[in-house]
């Protein structure tokens, strides 16, 4: 049976170097910014902020010049961790840079990282992701959006017809990359699926938000009429889509992202329990608290030294994010136990406004990434138990 590898490692000295920095440029960035504000750091929508990180090189920084400039993914892991515990809103950026430049780094053609990485790099080039469809669930090989060979006005392309969801903020991005069906599926349902890089500005597109129970629209749905993609804007091979796929998720599976999304409010929460007398039953439960996220972030910054030399520990990077869920989804639940309020999204302390908005959010984080059914399954045929 194959073992699980989580060796202890330290940050290496030119990247807790860089944390100051960011620390620094942080403070001064977020004066002022409340707790509740900070709480929805994933979701929050700031392309101003966005193009400040782009124009500090904190943003694509890992990829070879001249689109970054070669930094180690442990330094970028700091300026990863750094956003997320202050609360940041990287929402604009955050796919772009977290996924869709490496893919394109990986995939792409000269011609279009030439075109697209600088805008990323930059902090103004925004993208969404086109994987997830309308009663597909989980099952990702079962997509029906098609994408057909065709000549238009002698131009070689294809038409795509589909629709997706999920897809986050598409209704502020710039481009999609989209898995689509160009062929057959086979017995494995992996072939014939092929990745395009589509111009969300293209005629056929539409884009419609979907409102979620918390009031926000971050969510959309996106159908596609008739839609030319030129053959240029093919990322890979035919029927290669599955393959690069299944890299991409892997570079969303165990950074910091995957278990602080509820920081904040942890962070009001130990403010609040600093204020109670000593020896209280809401000390231990938040030292519980601490505990699981230091060893999450010593799990986490194993796996991350091991991809910066080269390794692929997607096992390991599986089991971080299925741990990370688990305890960023008891955050709230605690919170609650130790609080004895109502949760109030429009009223109260900063707290309570904090406590609202990730109790009612942390019902999404087991969707990121892989839900925790699939994550399980994915541990346990890497265990050899299935």
């Amino acid at each position: 049976m194959p073992a699980l590898a989580f060796t202890p490692c330290d940050l290496p000295p030119e990247a807790e170097a860089l944390r100051g920095d960011v620390r620094a440029f942080l403070a001064e960035e977020l004066s002022g910014y409340p707790a509740s504000e900070r709480a929805r750091s994933w979701v929050g929508f700031d392309a101003a902020f966005s193009r400040k990180l782009g124009a500090r090189g904190w943003l694509g920084m890992t990829w070879p010049e001249p689109w970054g400039r070669g930094a180690s993914a442990l330094e970028r892991y700091v300026v990863i961790e750094e956003l997320l515990a202050a609360g940041a809103p990287v929402a604009a950026h955050w796919i772009a840079e977290r996924q869709s430049g490496p893919l394109l780094l990986r995939f792409g053609t000269p011609e279009q990282r030439e075109r697209i990485l600088p805008g990323i790099a930059a902090g103004q080039t925004y993208f969404c992701i086109g994987m997830s469809e309308p009663d597909s669930g989980s099952d990702l090989a079962s997509i029906r959006s098609k994408a057909v060979k065709t000549v238009v006005d002698g131009e070689t392309g294809w038409v795509v017809n589909g629709r997706k969801v999920w897809t986050t903020y598409a209704q502020k991005s710039h481009y999609m990359i989209a898995l689509l069906r160009t062929g057959v599926a086979g017995e494995s349902r992996h072939e014939g699926t092929t990745q395009f890089l589509i111009d969300l500005s293209s005629p056929g597109v539409e884009v419609r938000p979907i409102r979620n129970m918390i009031g926000d629209e971050e969510f959309n749905e996106v159908t596609f009429d008739d839609v030319f993609v030129p053959a240029s804007m093919m990322i890979g091979g035919e029927g290669e889509g599955w393959q690069q796929v299944t890299a991409e998720l892997a570079f969303e599976r165990s950074g910091p992202d995957r278990f602080l999304s509820a920081f904040a409010l942890l962070g009001e929460l130990v403010r609040f329990v600093e204020g109670l007398p000593p020896g209280s039953a809401a000390h231990g439960q938040v030292g519980r608290l601490y505990a699981h996220l230091a060893t999450l972030r010593q799990m986490s910054i194993s796996v991350a030294t091991r991809l910066d030399a080269g390794e692929e520990p997607s096992l390991e990077a599986s089991v971080v994010k299925d741990m990370g869920v688990t305890f960023e989804q008891s955050i709230p639940e605690i919170a609650q136990q130790i609080l004895g309020v109502a949760p109030r999204l429009a009223a109260g302390s900063e707290l309570e406004k904090s406590l609202a908005y990730v109790q009612q959010a942390c019902v999404s984080f087991s969707l990121r990434g892989g839900t925790t059914e699939i994550m399980r399954g994915v541990i346990a045929r890497g265990l050899g138990l299935r």
